[in-house]
């Protein structure tokens, strides 16, 4: 019997106030898998990380990776976790912050596409990022991410 470890991801959640009120940034996951879909498709910058390393480190270091920015250095606030459907745990902090989207330098993954072709291609982790109001953010956010944003706005109430 095999066991396999539960996989692990933490991320920043930035957020910030306009006139509008409270804005969030979410990543489009990047890729052919994603790139026809929304809902669903929008994530928190976020990445894998060992279970030696601390939880809020690896989610300064993926937002660095994912987004080519530094993180903002301001308080982060726990959001506690979440189960995601594959099964993937993910733990964030909300540290309020401003950043230009088009600023983004997206780190790249590579993968086998098309299917069985036997050609490696490059995609950008995330394909674009925007800031979201929170209704419009829990309309396209990964379903178990959306108590992120829950756990924020009883944050910033």
């Amino acid at each position: 019997m095999t066991v396999r470890a539960t996989k692990r991801s933490a991320g920043l959640l930035l957020f910030r106030h306009t006139e509008d009120g409270l804005e969030v940034l979410l990543g489009h996951m990047g890729g052919p898998l994603w790139a026809k879909k929304d809902a669903g498709a929008w994530t928190v910058p976020k990445g894998e990380y060992e279970p030696d390393e601390p939880a809020l480190e690896a989610a300064r270091r993926e937002f660095r990776e994912e987004l080519g920015l530094a993180p903002p250095d301001g308080e982060a606030v726990a959001l506690g976790e979440v189960v995601q459907r594959n099964g993937k745990i993910v733990t964030a902090w909300a540290v309020e912050g401003d950043l230009d989207p088009e600023a983004i330098v997206p780190g790249t993954f590579t993968m086998e596409w098309p299917p069985r072709s036997g050609r490696r291609q490059e995609f950008p982790e995330l394909d674009r990022v925007e800031w979201f109001a929170p209704d419009r953010a829990r309309a396209v956010i990964v379903t178990a991410q959306a108590a992120f944003l829950d756990r924020l706005a009883e944050h910033s109430g």
